[in-house]
């Protein structure tokens, strides 16, 4: 499964990349916003970074024209750039134009696999089905990321399921349990995939051994 950072914050992309592990970014519009710098900028900030990575950067128009218009402009400044556009009418219509122009798609604001079904037949490249939100209002949000995968795998459409909205890391370990192909998150998340109480008892066993014993390398 493929790691994605959520932020618009160039910092964390930076020190979250030293890892070794990040195979893309994604933003949004409130996340550009918190970061307080240009929206063009720190998308292509995100890029070098990530050279080899898959960087979505959202549109802001609510009309077809409007999004195919920010669309192509988003996706002209870098080749790894995916266009994120939201799940509406005018959404999918310009996904489905978008996708025959050979423009990579990133249809978020999913919520339901019946949602899913009409990006992925639009073309989206991912399809970012949210779980946090979903997990707020009762409801099991990790559930429709698993009926995606499986309608996804059972038509062989192209779309690439995203878990989206990633408040911990349990939603990372149900992603995997679920097939989801990239799994997004913030900073927070993606460090505490790293901490455990045994991993940290076990190494400071293992260095005051080491210093009690007087060793050195080399």
């Amino acid at each position: 499964m493929k790691l994605f950072i959520d932020t618009g914050d160039v910092g964390e992309v930076r020190r979250a990349a030293e890892w070794g592990i990040l195979d893309g970014c994604t933003t949004n519009p409130s996340l550009i916003a918190k970061a307080g710098r240009g929206f063009k900028e720190t998308v292509l900030e995100i890029c070098e970074i990530l050279p080899e990575g898959e960087i979505s950067a959202e549109v802001v128009s609510t009309d077809r024209e409007g999004m195919l218009r920010e669309a192509r402009e988003i996706a002209s400044w870098h080749p790894n750039i995916v266009v994120k556009v939201p799940l509406t009418p005018a959404g999918v219509a310009t996904v489905r134009r978008l996708t025959d122009e050979g423009i990579k798609t990133n249809v978020t604001l999913v919520f339901t696999v019946s949602q899913a079904l009409l990006a992925a037949k639009a073309g989206a490249t991912f399809i970012s089905n949210f779980v946090g939100r979903v997990d707020d209002v009762s409801t099991d949000g990790m559930a429709a990321v698993a009926e995606t995968v499986a309608m996804v795998e059972r038509y062989g459409f192209d779309s690439q399921v995203l878990a989206a909205s990633v408040r911990h890391p349990r939603h990372i370990v149900e992603a995997l349990a679920a097939g989801a192909h990239i799994a997004t998150a913030p900073m927070a998340v993606l460090e505490a995939l790293f901490r455990h109480p045994l991993t940290d008892a076990g190494l400071e066993r293992f260095l005051s051994d080491w210093r009690k014993a007087g060793l050195s390398i080399g």
